[in-house]
């Protein structure tokens, strides 16, 4: 690997990006930051390398990395003549960044480029299937969907009219009413169930005037998820193609899980028993109102005869799995994890079957599929050929969970070469329970290894959250980065030791014992809460969140706004109405108030920690994880665990210190972090505080 090459940063590209800052930096009137010129140097000799093109970049809050990255990546792309993928974790960053930040640089730089924000279709209405839902017509329906109730309808008749006066542009996240996730979920699409340029409502279509969008521009803005689901189907689908890609990961520590849970397989057997009875009904009804042509009989028939082994094979395997001893979790879930993930021999006999049978369902599927489009393109003399653009979606859909079925039943069977955690679960309700059977990769860093970095122009990993206990270790073993990728830590520019305080109160408990450390907690809180007008307290698990919560004196907790009491969004309005109204407020929360949440100024005067931030220890994944190492003779607790839960303490206390005039308070009620040797290392991990240990 060349060290450098500087091609495509040529002296007119370096003069391009420094003239861009000064006049950034002029316009807006703020001052240049040395960790923001070192970040977009770092990224800008990254990307014009001759090989492993990739940049991992941990900035501190204050930085300003989204100026950076974009300083440096767009300029170099449009000399290279490639495009650049910016991807945020979160739909709240991603239309910042495309709606606030993209606008403000090309408005104070004068860099000439184009922009677009793209998200996947589910954030998009289905014209098609909105006006489905509003006409049902059970004699002309697919017999997969239940006409919809009266608020519902009310619901898409609004949307429907918005759309049509060009009030409302089709995505979810601009309609300004409530909307269910059940309700939305009748009205979009997602690949599989989509007729593309068949459909009628092709040319209006919210989903490929965006994606349209996208193929004209030099910078696509998305997210995570978009670009692994672009990935998965091999690149240059939905965005543009890697090779020809420069991308962009914001919040970078948050990829190799959105990783895992993309390329996770999982099946309900009960659920998927019931839509292969289904299946077949649906094919019978189907061939009946195009009066049994030719290639429908024979798929039906066929489908006929490989469902009715299937579903016999599918009830075997949920007898089999009722006798494995299953371990109650928190809620109504009991899990059971296949040790190593070997699944044992009479389970894989049965799980081969129906995998090799899934994938002949599949393949019946999406043959009808094309007849089905072949009859909308009048390929074929059907019957009633206008209702076939009504069951395309569905056949589509089906043969999308056939495909599921395949890979999950072929993974259960053991014709999988990649390590995964293995389990099945089992969830009680009140119309009775199911079995789950999923895999999990352990190695999403192969994924991205195969996927991503092996494949694309160049790409930037940053965030402000990178480094486990002083290294890029744990990111570069999770994420797949290669030894030859560059690295710069950036710090924050804050005065940490003059602004904030990190304190370890005296206790007597130890988290170990969790009733006498909740009921110390409980003690304690009113007091620390006292101490500034407005605080953020995390907790680790529900149990103790709610007992701690009911324990607190009624005065108290009437200033307190709990987590799940309303949804996130509302929460933090009325935080901020009531600190604005000079009342105080406490924001009490779990881990999704411990990252994404900006709240500056007096908005978080103190942000009070339960205790150390170490991951559930009876999740499967982790669970397999560590018997993977422990196999090695390796030490998973301080491979892992540790460093996980210093990327976590450090994301907690991020909450405190948002912008230059932010200060105060950081109170952690565990001890151990003074007490175990571990301990230093979490300490030396976060910013500067003042350190306070009582």
């Amino acid at each position: 690997m060349a060290d450098e090459s500087p091609a495509g940063l040529t002296d007119e590209v370096k003069a391009e990006i420094q003239e861009a800052y000064r006049s950034w930096l002029a316009k807006r009137g703020f001052k240049p930051r040395r960790g923001q010129r070192e970040m977009i140097a770092a990224i800008a000799r990254a990307l014009s390398a001759e090989s492993d093109r990739l940049c991992v970049v941990e900035a501190g809050t204050g930085t300003g990395k989204t100026i950076a990255y974009c300083l440096a990546a767009i300029p170099l792309a449009r000399a290279l003549d490639k495009h650049v993928v910016i991807a945020t974790a979160t739909v709240a960053l991603q239309e910042q960044v495309a709606l606030r930040d993209l606008p403000d640089l090309k408005r104070h730089t004068g860099l000439d480029f184009k922009s677009t924000l793209a998200k996947g279709r589910s954030r998009y209405v289905c014209l098609k299937r909105l006006d489905d839902r509003i006409g049902f017509d059970a004699s002309r329906e697919a017999p997969l969907f239940e006409p919809p109730d009266a608020e519902a309808l009310s619901m898409y008749q609004r949307l429907q009219g918005a759309f049509a006066d060009g009030s409302w542009d089709g995505d979810r996240d601009s309609w300004p009413e409530g909307l269910s996730l059940e309700a939305w979920a009748s009205v979009t699409n997602d690949r599989a169930g989509c007729g593309a340029g068949r459909c009628s409502y092709y040319h209006q279509c919210p989903f490929f005037k965006a994606r349209q969008q996208a193929a004209d521009v030099d910078v696509v803005v998305a997210n995570h998820d978009l670009v692994l689901a672009d990935l998965g189907l091999g690149g240059g689908v939905v965005l543009p193609d890697p090779g020809e890609t420069i991308y962009v990961f914001d919040e970078a520590h948050h990829l190799p899980d959105k990783t895992r849970s993309h390329f996770t397989v999982a099946a309900r057997l009960r659920a998927t028993n019931e839509w292969l009875t289904q299946l077949v009904g649906s094919v019978e009804t189907m061939a009946r109102r195009f009066n049994d042509p030719r290639e429908l009989q024979r798929a039906r028939n066929r489908l006929a005869d490989e469902s009715g082994d299937m579903r016999n094979q599918l009830a075997d395997v949920e007898r089999m799995l009722r006798d494995l001893p299953f371990v109650a979790r928190e809620g109504r879930t009991e899990i059971y994890r296949f040790p190593r993930g070997d699944v044992p021999e009479p389970l894989a006999d049965l799980a081969r079957p129906l995998g090799q049978a899934f994938g002949s369902v599949s393949a019946i599927l999406e043959e009808l599929r094309e007849s089905l489009e072949a009859a909308i393109d009048g390929d074929l003399d059907w019957d009633n050929a206008e209702q076939a653009e009504t069951w395309l979606p569905a056949i589509s859909q089906l043969a999308g969970r056939a495909a599921s079925g395949h890979g999950l039943f072929t993974d259960f069977g053991g014709d999988s070469e990649s390590s995964a955690a293995r389990w099945a679960s089992r969830r009680t309700s009140d119309s009775g329970d199911d079995i789950e059977l999923t895999s999990a990769p352990l190695d999403p860093g192969a994924i991205l290894s195969s996927r991503l970095w092996d494949v694309c122009y160049g790409a930037v990993a940053t965030s402000a959250t990178l480094c486990a206990v002083g290294t890029f270790d744990r990111f570069r073993q999770l994420a797949g980065v290669v030894a030859g990728a560059r690295s710069a830590r950036i710090p924050s520019p804050f005065d940490f030791p003059r602004i904030a305080t990190f304190s370890v109160p005296r206790m007597q408990s130890n988290p170990g014992d969790s009733a006498a450390h909740t009921e110390e907690l409980a003690a304690l809180l009113p007091d620390l809460l006292e101490l500034e007008c407005s605080a953020l307290a995390l907790f680790t698990s529900w149990r103790q969140f709610n007992a701690v919560a009911a324990s607190l004196p009624e005065a108290v907790l009437e200033r307190c706004r709990l987590q799940d009491s309303a949804s996130k969004q509302r929460l933090l309005e009325e935080h901020r109405e009531a600190i604005d109204a000079g009342e105080p407020s406490y924001l009490f929360g779990l881990a999704s108030f411990a990252e994404g949440v900006d709240l500056p100024g007096d908005y978080c005067r103190h942000v009070i920690i339960a205790k150390i931030p170490f991951a559930v220890p009876d999740d499967p994944v982790d669970e397999a994880i560590a018997e993977w190492l422990e196999a090695q003779g390796r030490n998973p607790f301080f491979e892992i665990s540790v460093p996980d839960a210093s990327l976590r303490l450090v994301q907690a206390c991020g909450r405190l210190i948002r912008h230059e005039t932010d200060g105060g308070r950081i109170t952690l009620l565990d001890r151990r972090i003074v007490t175990r040797r571990y301990g230093q290392a979490l300490l030396d991990s976060l910013p500067p505080y003042r350190l306070e240990v009582a």
